[in-house]
């Protein structure tokens, strides 16, 4: 064997060792992860979504806030241009939609979560539900 070959296979032995040898991740350590890139996202302005008829939802959209003299208004766009406006109502329904035909349809999936439906997108949006869930 070379000297060259020798300090190679060193070197990648060397790589293996250093390797993290715990590649399956428990739930707990997932949902945590989890949860740690939605605090980054949210900080970044994005939310998660799925739009287009896709079940998936990724961390994709962002969302702008604008208070009007109609109250709040929630603009969420997507990576395509598109984007839906919501206002924030007070009434305890969360969200409505702020301009268009297309209703929104609101979901409470946490205890500080919402899932808002119009069209074929869906948004994921944080939340104060009143008398918890």
């Amino acid at each position: 064997m070379r000297i060259s070959e020798t300090i190679l296979a060193g070197i990648a032995l060397l790589a293996l060792a250093g390797c993290d040898q715990r590649q399956v991740k428990t739930k707990a350590e997932q949902v945590q992860i989890k949860r740690g890139e939605e605090a980054r996202a949210a900080a970044e302005g994005r939310i998660p979504c799925a739009v287009g008829g896709k079940g998936a939802f990724d961390l994709v959209c962002t969302i702008d806030r604008a208070h009007t003299q109609d109250g709040l208004i929630l603009t969420i766009r997507y990576p395509d241009g598109g984007f839906h406006r919501l206002r924030v109502t007070t009434d305890g329904r969360g969200v409505v939609a702020a301009d268009g035909a297309r209703e929104a349809v609101v979901s409470v999936i946490d205890k500080d979560a919402i899932e808002v439906a119009i069209e074929d997108a869906r948004y994921r949006l944080p939340a104060t539900i009143k008398g918890g869930k």
